[in-house]
């Protein structure tokens, strides 16, 4: 059983590899390409929110027919035969509109995610939630990594063009091994969610508030790393073959805090503490990008702004079903990815519409300041958690010290 068992979860974290790694291979050299192609940085921003717009309509309406069904297999299936077909249109077609097609429907496919998440934590105990959601989390960061890392030395050697080719290639793949995914039968079929259910899961306060959280994050990685941090970083310097460089000092310092998040970080200094430090150092690394003249600095800060937000996302995804029913924790994730949706969409919109006005350096300061918004928000909301820890520990330190 065991055996059995660890198969299907290392089949399913391939799978779930494969729906990430096709299509992170082209993000550091997609706003470049556009800018190659002489699409304006207002259209860019347009077709880069897609992204998200697609995830925001897409993934409420996957979790709540995926908890009326109780099937995940079904949805992630069509994730993987859409994010192919991304694949294949960005290859095979030119023009700022069907670049924008093609982005929105790799967002289609990342809706279905909602179903990779709520099925993979069924091959863990209750209690083990954060630990799913932190290997689960390591993948997609393993994923955006080794995708991110070599597109800019691949379309330096083959062109513009190849990154696509290779997406496709382990799109197929991905898309047929997604087949032979485990998904336990023994289920029974709950009735539908009422209208009246849905709105109190999305009403759920804590809910709300990682949501909220959660938009802001995806508003600053989307605006930085998955949007403008290349394209600066090539206006400042850099070669091509050097965003390999970029992606490795930002991707590797989040794959060690999300793989580390759920045993060591957490457990160490709380919810409450971790967020709060969290968003405090990316919004410092944020800040500081425009002023990096060196590329080594320049390197230090984005590990800064890497390992900051690899805190930052795996701990709000756990957060987001914590206080949520079992049976409901599909419709509960479709609603928090649905909401922060909004940042991946508005996230690169408004930074450029910000770099069309004021320059690409303004784009940064933008994402900034939403670090600073959220970790006041973090520091309001989460104060108790986070004051409650910091007397426990002073108590158990003055009975220590009394005996």
């Amino acid at each position: 059983m065991t055996k059995a068992m660890n198969r299907n979860k290392n089949l399913f974290m391939l799978v779930s590899f494969l729906l990430w790694f096709p299509q992170f291979m082209y993000v550091p050299t997609l706003s470049p390409y556009m800018e190659h192609t002489e699409i304006p940085y207002s259209f860019i921003g347009i077709i880069l929110g897609s992204y998200g717009l697609a995830q925001l309509l897409f993934r409420l309406p996957i979790g709540i027919t995926s908890d009326m069904i109780k099937l995940r297999k079904p949805f992630i299936l069509f994730g993987m035969f859409i994010s192919m077909l991304s694949c294949f249109i960005f290859l095979t077609m030119d023009g700022a509109g069907w670049l924008l097609f093609a982005r929105a429907l790799a967002g289609l496919a990342a809706a279905s995610w909602v179903a990779f998440t709520v099925l993979y934590p069924i091959y863990f105990s209750e209690n083990k939630v954060h630990v799913a959601m932190g290997s689960i989390s390591f993948i997609v960061v393993l994923a955006q990594f080794l995708g991110m890392s070599f597109s800019g030395y691949i379309v330096e050697e083959w062109g513009w063009k190849a990154p696509f080719w290779i997406g496709s290639v382990f799109s197929v793949i991905g898309w047929g091994l997604a087949f032979f995914i485990y998904e336990p039968k023994n289920k029974k079929v709950s009735e539908p969610i009422k209208l009246k259910g849905l709105i109190h899961i999305i009403r759920e306060p804590s809910l709300l508030k990682v949501s909220l959280l959660s938009i802001l994050a995806h508003s600053i990685i989307f605006s930085t790393m998955f949007g403008f941090t290349s394209t600066f970083a090539l206006q400042t310097g850099f070669e091509a073959s050097e965003i390999t460089w970029i992606v490795a000092a930002f991707m590797v310092p989040h794959a060690i805090a999300t793989l580390f998040m759920g045993n060591v970080i957490i457990p160490r200094l709380g919810e409450g503490k971790s967020l709060v430090a969290a968003f405090l150092l990316v919004t410092i690394a944020t800040l500081l990008i425009p002023f990096a003249q060196l590329k080594s600095i320049f390197l230090v800060i984005q590990g800064l702004q890497g390992f900051s937000l690899g805190m930052i996302f795996p701990l709000l995804l756990g957060m987001s079903i914590q206080s949520i029913k079992p049976a409901k924790r599909a419709t509960a994730m479709g609603a928090y990815q649905s909401i922060y949706a909004i940042g991946i969409f508005v996230g690169p919109f408004l930074s450029g519409m910000v770099n069309s006005q004021f320059g690409i350096a303004s784009g940064f300061y933008f994402a900034g300041g939403l670090g600073m918004i959220a970790t006041l928000l973090v520091a309001i909301w989460y104060r108790g958690k986070i004051f409650t820890r910091l007397l426990l520990k002073n108590e158990n330190t003055k009975k220590h010290h009394a005996i």
